[in-house]
């Protein structure tokens, strides 16, 4: 049996920000990040809507990116001792995952962060509160997605935490919220929305309805992204919704290994972050090249290429090769490196990488392994043993094609 969840009402176009003054309820908890929603006057307008609304407000700022399980919790004793009965996420996909974790938190104080990373077994949430999110990035779609990412900082590991229960009650999909966003957000951003159409279109928990959204959001994604990069209003909302639709996708869909190596390596090295999208850019190609062995993965693609994206091959072994290249190519507008050897400061080229390969070589036997283990491994169309994923994490660091 399949399911396909949703949430129950979703809000999209300029404006729609303000559709939180039809919330109904009395304490409401907004929870957001470094300080660019209250810059941009959003953060404002929310607060004064639902005050408006009849509603007490309280909010959390200064969450990180990529936040961590003490800012959960820390986020989690406020709710509690605040008592919302609505909790809003605004901005890009870390204060909306947070204000997600702080949630279940909220509801169950005494359930742990290990119980939480075991995918698909939280208890039931909505018995304290509703939740929001209003979306400032176009790529991770966590306000219409079952799946927050949590940082534990000690362990050097990033964790999906995964359930039906955290999907939104109300997704909001504004685009004036992503006209200031920086370049190198939009190309992150839109290259981790690429990357979830694709592994959901060939994750073997995938259907008809899921199937539908990945598809039209790879098509959109490919045309729309490189005018976005530049600041192109009307890209800038293609993107906000195809985004949003590539997270319907995946959200019920699931994803592959793609995510699994990015979570494992994100916050693995000394170096730096390895940033969460441009991973995703970085290893995508790479992991269709492994996954193409795997027959109905390889039609998948080949379907991509010549179907939707209308890519040069007579052959589905040329197509993919023309779809690994397009990705390529996307890569290189957007200035993101195309493998971990080039990765500089913030995830942009250099002709020198700030992870060190000998802190990798070092580290890569246990990311394997840790990788194998996340809870985006299991619907990939190819299950890598412990040996073909470290194969599969050198030729991501060096650049060098998946012939295995």
């Amino acid at each position: 049996m399949g399911r396909f969840t949703n949430p129950r009402d979703l809000y999209f176009g300029e404006g729609a920000r303000h559709e939180v003054k039809n919330l109904k309820g009395s304490r409401a908890c907004i929870v957001t990040g470094g300080g660019s929603m209250r810059r941009g006057g959003f953060l404002q307008d929310v607060e004064a809507d639902l005050k408006e609304a009849g509603f007490e407000v309280h909010i959390i700022e200064g969450v990180e990116s990529d936040p961590s399980v003490e800012t959960v919790m820390k986020g989690a004793h406020e709710m509690q001792e605040f008592q919302p009965d609505w909790i809003i996420g605004i901005g890009g996909g870390s204060p909306i995952d947070a204000a997600k974790a702080m949630w279940l938190f909220y509801e169950y104080p005494d359930f742990t962060f290990e119980q939480a990373v075991v995918p698909f077994g939280f208890p039931e949430l909505r018995q304290k509160a509703q939740f929001c999110a209003i979306a400032s990035t176009s790529g991770t779609a966590t306000e219409v997605t079952a799946f927050s990412v949590i940082t534990d900082y000690e362990k050097g590991i990033k964790y999906p935490l995964a359930d039906f229960n955290i999907t939104p009650d109300v997704a909001i999909v504004d685009p004036e919220l992503t006209y200031t966003m920086p370049q190198k957000l939009c190309a992150h951003t839109g290259m981790d929305a690429l990357t979830h159409a694709i592994e959901a279109y060939v994750s073997t928990a995938g259907s008809m309805f899921t199937d539908a959204n990945a598809l039209h959001a790879i098509r959109e994604i490919v045309e729309w992204l490189p005018k976005s990069y530049q600041g192109d209003k009307e890209a800038r909302q293609h993107m906000h919704e195809a985004q949003c639709i590539a997270g319907i996708a995946f959200s019920s869909g699931l994803l592959g290994i793609v995510h699994s190596m990015a979570h494992k390596t994100g916050a693995a090295f000394t170096g730096d972050h390895i940033i969460h999208g441009c991973a995703n850019a970085m290893y995508l190609g790479k992991v269709i090249q492994f996954n193409s062995k795997d027959e109905r993965a390889k039609s998948r693609y080949a379907y991509i290429a010549r179907e939707v994206l209308h890519l040069a091959g007579d052959t589905d072994d040329e197509l993919v090769a023309s779809l690994v290249q397009c990705i390529r190519d996307l890569n290189d507008k957007l200035n993101i490196p195309q493998g971990i050897k080039n990765y500089g400061k913030g995830g942009v080229k250099a002709d020198e990488s700030v992870i060190d390969y000998a802190e990798f070589e070092e580290k890569k036997s246990r990311i394997a392994v840790d990788a194998i283990g996340d809870a985006c491994t299991g619907s990939n169309p190819r299950q890598p043993t412990p040996e073909e994923m470290e194969k599969l994490l050198e030729c991501v660091y060096n650049d060098v094609d998946v012939d295995f």
